[in-house]
C-alpha cells in the first residue's frame, strides 16, 4: 500500500512537470500566470538574479511586473519557475502572444516577457549556478509538452541559458532558426578616467567634444542635475517626455514613447528604480533652462543609456552631444564598468563606443505540421519586414526602381 501511494504521488508530480534526479530531490516546474503569483515570487526572483551571469536590468522582477501591468495586452503571462525540493533554481520569464492574423502571426507564440515598445535587451533564462543542466532540461520538457512556437529575442551572443535551451529543444526534434537581430554599442570603461577615455576616441570626435564643452561653459552656467527625490523624478520625467518629442518631431515622431501605456510604464518603473538607487534621470540646464535630458539607469555596474531628448533651440551648441559627454563622465566617476547604449546602429553611438554586444533571435518550432507551417509564416514575415526596411533594394529586385525614380521627378 505505501508503494501505491508513492506511485500516485509521483504520477501527480510528473503531470505538474516534475522529474526525478540523481540528487534525490524532485524537480517541479510551476507556471506563474497572474499578478498575485508573480508578486509572491519577488524575493526569490531577486535572490536568484543577484550575481547571476544573466543578471541585467531587463530581467529584474520590477521590470517584468511593471511591463505586465501596463503593456501585457493581448498576452497571457506564462512564467515558468523550476524548483528543486522547494528551492527556486530556474526562471523562464515568458508570456504567450495570442494570434494576430493582421500581423501575419495566426498562432500562439511564447516569447520573453517585456517585449514590445519598451525594447529591452539581454533577455535570457535565469538559472542557478550548478543547476543549469537540470533547470534547462525541466524547462525544455515543459515547453515541448505545450508545443507552441517559441521566439527568444534580444538574446546576447554566446552560450547563455537561452541558447542552451534551444539546443535542448533541437535534441527533442524541434527546428530552430537563429539570426542576428542587432547589436548594442557600448563603452568599456575599466581603467579609464574621463580624459584618458576621451583621448582614446577618434581625433575629430574628441576635438569636437572638447570644443563643444568649452563653448557651452563659456556662454552658460551649465548644470547636469540628477533626479534624487520623488518630486524631481516627476518633474524631470515630464521634461524628458517634452524634450524627447521635441528631438524627434522634426524626424516624423518618436517610436519609443508611443502611447499613454508606455508612459505609465516609465512613470511606475522610474519610481521603482529611484527607490532602488538605479535611476539616472539627468537634465542639462543652461542658465536654468532645460536644454537636454538623459534617461538611464545604473544597475550591476552598468550605466544603461535608455533614451534622450533635447531642445533644437540650443542646436548650435550640440546639447545632445554635451549631455551624452557629461553622462559618460558621470558614469566613470561612479565607477561604472560599462556605459551601454543598448540596441540601435545610430552613427553617433559608434563615435563613443569602443565595443559592441551582438543580439540574436532564436525561433523554435515544434516537430509537427503546425511547427512547419509556423516556420514558413515567420520566415515570410521576416523577409517582408526586411524588404520594407530596404525599399530601394526590393524595388530593384522586381525591376521597379526605374519607374519609381521617374515618379519622383
Amino acid at each position: 500500500m505505501p508503494g501505491n501511494i508513492r506511485g500516485r504521488a509521483a504520477d501527480a508530480d510528473e503531470a505538474a512537470g516534475g522529474t526525478d534526479t540523481d540528487r534525490g530531490h524532485l524537480i517541479v516546474t510551476e507556471e506563474i500566470d497572474d499578478l498575485s503569483k508573480l508578486d509572491e515570487l519577488r524575493g526569490t526572483w531577486t535572490n536568484l538574479l543577484e550575481g547571476n551571469p544573466s543578471d541585467s536590468l531587463f530581467l529584474t522582477w520590477g521590470w517584468v511586473r511593471t511591463w505586465w501591468r501596463h503593456l501585457g495586452q493581448r498576452r497571457v503571462l506564462r512564467i515558468l519557475a523550476v524548483r528543486r525540493g522547494g528551492r527556486l533554481i530556474g526562471l523562464a520569464p515568458l508570456a504567450t502572444v495570442t494570434p494576430r492574423p493582421q500581423k501575419l502571426l495566426p498562432f500562439h507564440t511564447d516569447e520573453f516577457a517585456g517585449r514590445g515598445p519598451i525594447g529591452p535587451d539581454y533577455l535570457d533564462l535565469i538559472v542557478a549556478r550548478g543547476e543549469e543542466a537540470a533547470a534547462i532540461d525541466a524547462l525544455a520538457e515543459r515547453l515541448a509538452a505545450a508545443r507552441r512556437v517559441l521566439t527568444l529575442s534580444g538574446v546576447a551572443a554566446g552560450p547563455c541559458p537561452a541558447f542552451r535551451l534551444t539546443q535542448n529543444l533541437e535534441g527533442r526534434g524541434w527546428s530552430v532558426a537563429s539570426r542576428r537581430s542587432g547589436a548594442c554599442p557600448c563603452i568599456r570603461l575599466e581603467g579609464y578616467t574621463w580624459e584618458s577615455y576621451l583621448a582614446s576616441r577618434g581625433i575629430s570626435h574628441r576635438q569636437n567634444v572638447r570644443r563643444r564643452l568649452r563653448k557651452i561653459h563659456t556662454d552658460f552656467a551649465v548644470e547636469l542635475i540628477e533626479a534624487e527625490s520623488e518630486a524631481q523624478r516627476q518633474e524631470f520625467l515630464q521634461e524628458f517626455q517634452y524634450l524627447h518629442h521635441k528631438r524627434w518631431d522634426r524626424k516624423g515622431g518618436s517610436d519609443a514613447l508611443t502611447s499613454p501605456e508606455v508612459m505609465h510604464f516609465h512613470d511606475e518603473f522610474s519610481r521603482l528604480a529611484l527607490e532602488h538607487g538605479w535611476l539616472r534621470l539627468l537634465v542639462l540646464r543652461l542658465d536654468g533652462r532645460s536644454a537636454a535630458c538623459i534617461y538611464g539607469f545604473f544597475y550591476g555596474g552598468v550605466f544603461y543609456f535608455y533614451q534622450s531628448g533635447f531642445d533644437h533651440e540650443f542646436g548650435r551648441y550640440s546639447v545632445g552631444l554635451v549631455a551624452m559627454a557629461l553622462s559618460i563622465k558621470k558614469a566613470i566617476a561612479e565607477g561604472a564598468a560599462c556605459y551601454d547604449m543598448l540596441h540601435g546602429g545610430e552613427q553617433y553611438k559608434y563615435l563613443w563606443a569602443n565595443d559592441e554586444r551582438e543580439l540574436f533571435t532564436h525561433d523554435c518550432y515544434p516537430p509537427s505540421l503546425h511547427g512547419a507551417f509556423a516556420r514558413r509564416v515567420v520566415e515570410a514575415r521576416t523577409a517582408m519586414k526586411s524588404v520594407l526596411r530596404k525599399p530601394s533594394a526590393a524595388l530593384q529586385a522586381v525591376g521597379l526602381a526605374d519607374a519609381m525614380s521617374v515618379g519622383e521627378h
